[in-house]
């Protein structure tokens, strides 16, 4: 019986924020949740944060599918888009690369030596586009917290979709609530049909914020580049932020600007390869 060929990854990440990448463009990989799941799994897997797999693509040169470590697909990944886009201007010897994803279509430039910018679309604020479960005429602050009902700790966040759904916390302290523990219970919270990505959020200037992130599907993470781009973008609405910051995670700074002509975040940030392999055959895709 003729064997399978091995398949092969490379190991990226975008300010810490990993992943595992297969290139199914010639031969087309059956990726699921259970498969996903292992492969991030970091004792007996590969390890990651998510998993991405590149497809062809009509209009792009390249569809870029995400799965979360949990193992569902989800539309969008800001510091994979850099990193995909990176491999992209490697294999074409271009500067220019486009990107379909379900969350949109991305048009990335290479911002520097391993710096991309990615234009990341324009934020969408209606609570249907975001979605929430319940009508809210004004997204800016909705009626949310944690804590106590007379002197919550974190409450009234802002929330916004940049390709996936996000709700702000933004706090004087990162340290005001543990994320870890209150970041399961509001991403799965029902007015978050889709679940949500839950960031803390501390503005130092108008031209600076730090950022926590727990990640739908992933949890705490060093970077996630969504979560900066909301951040920026819901922000500048309540004028907090101007239309350019530098934003602060764990894993690092990104460089996000909201382009006055069509209101799109444009997110600038680094690429690193780690390392390239062939999947062992306990995680067979």
């Amino acid at each position: 019986m003729q064997q399978t060929p091995a398949m092969h990854f490379r190991k990226m990440n975008g300010l810490g924020n990993d992943f595992v990448v297969f290139d199914a463009r010639l031969r087309p990989i059956a990726m699921d949740e259970v498969k996903a799941r292992a492969i991030a799994d970091r004792a007996t897997g590969i390890g990651c944060d998510q998993l991405i797999v590149l497809e062809p693509s009509k209009t792009a040169d390249v569809t870029m599918r995400i799965w979360n470590n949990e193992g569902f697909e989800v539309e969008s990944c800001g510091n994979a888009s850099r990193c995909i886009a990176d491999l992209l201007f490697d294999e074409k010897h271009v500067t220019r690369a486009t990107i379909d994803t379900k969350g949109g279509f991305l048009v990335a430039e290479k911002g520097g030596e391993k710096l991309v910018t990615v234009d990341m679309g324009a934020p969408r604020f209606g609570w249907k586009d975001i979605p929430l479960s319940e009508p809210f005429a004004d997204t800016r602050h909705i009626e949310l917290q944690v804590g106590p009902i007379d002197a919550p700790l974190i409450h009234s966040p802002s929330v916004v979709n940049v390709g996936n759904p996000h709700c702000i916390f933004w706090v004087k302290s990162l340290d005001v609530v543990d994320l870890a523990k209150v970041g399961p219970m509001l991403e799965h919270h029902p007015l978050f049909p889709e679940r949500t990505n839950i960031t803390l959020a501390r503005v130092d200037a108008p031209d600076r914020a730090t950022i926590r992130v727990w990640e739908r599907g992933a949890g705490l993470t060093k970077a996630c580049g969504t979560a900066a781009c909301a951040v920026l973008a819901a922000g500048h609405r309540i004028k907090m932020l101007g239309s350019k910051a530098r934003i602060t995670l764990p894993g690092g700074d990104l460089i996000l600007e909201q382009r006055a002509s069509d209101g799109h975040i444009l997110m600038t940030g680094p690429v690193t390869y780690e390392f390239e392999g062939e999947l062992p055959a306990h995680l067979s895709v």
